[in-house]
């Protein structure tokens, strides 16, 4: 889950499998009781068909743990600018990082490192089709160390400046859950 509208989702999938949630929040879902097998295999389906997916294999919910954390740091402003990304990740989740970045490699194939530049990079491109905030500014607010390395890394990720992605007549963006 990367967003409030599929906290809201998850929401209607649990009541529509006969669960009671208790808490949604993104990547961890709470319930009432210990639903049967009958259950968790209706909820599964019920969550593929709305394109999300049950994640029950303790690895696998590191990896989903650290997705939500950096999804939350770069897209809803919870990242520490004095800290770095590892001291970041380890306030969000409460894992260790050494660990936590093996797992991460593990299951999805790339760095935590990687996936948060990515995430960056993504949030760049919605603030620049936003067009409200100028570049030194954006910069700024991503916690860039200047304008020139965010044009760099954009540019190492996307092939283009931010001002050549700014001027292209479409912009594709990645959906998050795609990261």
């Amino acid at each position: 889950m990367v967003c409030d509208r599929c906290i809201a989702s998850v929401t209607v999938i649990l009541r529509q499998a006969g669960m009671v949630p208790l808490s949604v929040q993104l990547g961890c879902v709470r319930v009432q009781g210990v639903p049967a097998e009958a259950t968790i295999a209706t909820l599964r389906e019920l969550l593929a068909q709305a394109g999300f997916e049950l994640i029950d294999e303790q690895r696998q919910q590191t990896a989903e743990l650290i997705r939500t954390a950096i999804v939350q740091m770069v897209h809803h402003g919870q990242e520490d600018p004095a800290a770095n990304l590892s001291a970041n990740i380890t306030r969000l989740t409460h894992c260790d990082y050494a660990s936590a970045s093996r797992v991460f490699s593990e299951v999805t194939g790339t760095t935590i490192e990687r996936y948060y530049i990515h995430q960056r990079i993504e949030r760049v491109k919605e603030l620049l089709l936003y067009g409200q905030l100028t570049l030194s500014e954006i910069a700024l607010q991503m916690h860039y160390s200047s304008t020139a390395y965010l044009s760099a890394q954009f540019k190492s990720i996307t092939g283009l400046t931010p001002t050549q992605y700014k001027a292209q007549q479409t912009q594709p963006r990645q959906s998050l859950d795609r990261l």
